[in-house]
């Protein structure tokens, strides 16, 4: 949630009045993430203080944001807790800032819970597995932008940036991954919408439950269980230190357990966790690297740490595999 587009006050000012949600007093840049410019829209309506969430989106375009837009307005208006966009006297739910599209959200209450107890994530998984299953009916189709192909075409790009080590790694997973999903296994595992950016810091806490979901900018439609992996490796997962990426299985069980309370796993979906968690891990380890080497320049940019998500691949990886090419061959259920 880097800042990359510098709004003007009385621009925002004006979005604010149009979607009748008052008269703005503040608006403040929001340090942290990197696809997005967002701010902290507070305004007065009859009143009282309201506050928003707006968002000028850099990356994605105008066709791609109705999907995630609209996502979030149905998980919403079927009680899934997620910031709901707000529309304008048209219904129009996308808007316009400085030549961009932007949007305005509500600003969920509560604080992310960075160093979770098996508690936190149950309540995650729970309400993971409800965000599954009310989007079965979501009438939108995109695919997950950064999933296999994104893989394939990024891997060569980052490649000069790392070590040898690093980039046989980088490489035999990625057979792996295209191994794994040419498999009937593969193509069996229930689909829909999933966040697929579940991160800890997009999930908010208040009096120790769960007040919502945010950041559906990743969003697309693609197997539930890669949607679990990816919570499975920054929720349950060890966070710095000398065991930084290594799986903390009570947490993982306290997730898993939850959410098959809501949704149960198939079979397939047990068979290929362990893959997925290796996707999972692939995925943001690729994502870092080129946000690393080859940033935007943004105010209040800060980069992430590439090395753990690494550290969980490799944490993820089975014993007897070294890591070289051959890992490719390893045995996926038919």
């Amino acid at each position: 949630m880097a800042v990359y587009t510098e709004v003007p006050f009385a621009d925002a000012a004006a979005l604010i009045e149009r979607l009748n949600l008052g008269t703005l007093t503040e608006l403040r840049g929001i340090q942290g993430g990197i696809e997005n410019t967002n701010y902290f829209v507070t305004s007065e309506r009859d009143g009282q203080t309201v506050e928003h969430v707006l968002t000028v989106f850099e990356r994605l375009s105008a066709e791609q944001l109705p999907f995630y837009l609209h996502l979030m307005k149905h998980l919403a208006t079927h009680g899934v807790p997620v910031p709901e966009p707000a529309a304008d006297a048209k219904g129009e739910i996308l808007h316009t800032l400085q030549g961009k599209p932007a949007a305005v959200v509500d600003k969920l209450r509560g604080a992310s819970e960075l160093a979770p107890t098996a508690a936190h994530c149950a309540a995650v998984g729970a309400l993971l597995a409800r965000l599954h299953l009310v989007g079965r009916d979501f009438d939108h189709h995109q695919p997950n932008l950064r999933g296999l192909a994104w893989w394939n075409e990024t891997v060569p790009v980052v490649l000069p940036f790392i070590d040898e080590a690093q980039a046989a790694l980088l490489r035999a997973e990625l057979a792996y991954q295209n191994h794994v999903a040419e498999s009937s296994a593969y193509r069996a595992l229930p689909r829909g919408p999933i966040h697929a950016d579940l991160f800890r810091d997009n999930v908010m806490f208040e009096d120790g439950a769960v007040s919502g979901f945010f950041d559906f900018y990743f969003a697309g439609v693609d197997t539930w269980l890669f949607d679990i992996a990816v919570c499975l490796n920054d929720w349950c997962v060890r966070h710095g230190g000398d065991t930084d990426g290594q799986p903390d299985p009570v947490l993982e069980q306290a997730f898993l357990q939850a959410y098959e309370s809501v949704r149960p796993l198939s079979p397939p979906e047990r068979r290929l966790l362990p893959a997925m968690k290796r996707a999972g891990a692939l995925r943001f380890w690729l994502s870092r690297l080129w946000d690393l080497h080859l940033p935007r320049e943004a105010a209040m940019l800060q980069a992430h740490d590439p090395g753990h998500f690494e550290r969980v691949l490799r944490a993820r990886l089975p014993n007897t595999i070294s890591v070289n090419p051959p890992m490719a061959q390893e045995a996926v259920p038919a």
